[in-house]
C-alpha cells in the first residue's frame, strides 16, 4: 500500500483540531482517495487536550492508527511535545509560533513555525480560523489533499453553517500563502 499521507492535528479542545482533520479527510474524498479520520479527546473537551488522524492512500486502509506519521499540526506547546517523538525524518510540521515558544525546538528542521493563531486574529479576522489557518499552513507542503479540494471540502465540512464559508476560505489561503 502506497500511503500519501499520515496526518496528525493536535491542540487543546475547542481549537478545532478535530474539525481541522474532519476538512483534511473530506478533501481526500474530494481527490477520490481512501481516508480514514480517528478522533482522539479528553473528558473536558474545551481546554483539554484533543488530536485526530487522517491517513490519506490510494489503496484500502487497514488501520486508522498512523504508525509513522508524515504531518503534524501542533496548536499549542503540549502537543508539540507529545507527538514529535513519534515523527518521521521527513515529516512536515506545522507549529502555532503564536503560543509555542520557537527557541526550545530551532534545532529541529522539520518544524515550520507560523503566527497561526495572529494570522487568523488580524489576517483573518477570527482568532476561531487558526485551525483552518494551519490546514492552509499544511497542505502546502504535503502531497494530498490539495488547495481546491479543501475549498470545496469546505461546503461540505460547513453544510449547516453556509455564511462562514467564506471566511474559512479565506483562512485556508493565508495559511497557504504564508510564507516560512
Amino acid at each position: 500500500m502506497k500511503i500519501y499521507e499520515e496526518i496528525i492535528s493536535a491542540g487543546f479542545g475547542g481549537q478545532g483540531v478535530l474539525l481541522a482533520g474532519t476538512l483534511i479527510a473530506q478533501a481526500a474524498i474530494e481527490q477520490n482517495l481512501k481516508t480514514t479520520w480517528f478522533p482522539s479527546y479528553g473528558a473536558e473537551m474545551r481546554g483539554g487536550t484533543a488530536n485526530s488522524t487522517v491517513i490519506i492512500s490510494d489503496e484500502e486502509i487497514g488501520s486508522p492508527v498512523a504508525f509513522a506519521p508524515s504531518a503534524l499540526i501542533a496548536l499549542n506547546r503540549p502537543s508539540l511535545e507529545r507527538f514529535l517523538p513519534k515523527m518521521k525524518e521527513k515529516s512536515v510540521i506545522i507549529a502555532n509560533s503564536s503560543l509555542i515558544d520557537t527557541k526550545d525546538f530551532e534545532s529541529d528542521k522539520r518544524i515550520k513555525f507560523i503566527p497561526i493563531s495572529e494570522i487568523a486574529d488580524k489576517q483573518v479576522g477570527n482568532i476561531k480560523t487558526a485551525n483552518m489557518v494551519a490546514v492552509g499552513a499544511l497542505i502546502k507542503h504535503i502531497a494530498a489533499p490539495s488547495l481546491d479540494s479543501v475549498i470545496k471540502a469546505l461546503d461540505t465540512a460547513f453544510y449547516a453553517k453556509p455564511k462562514v464559508i467564506p471566511l474559512n476560505i479565506k483562512a485556508v489561503n493565508a495559511g497557504f500563502n504564508y510564507e516560512v
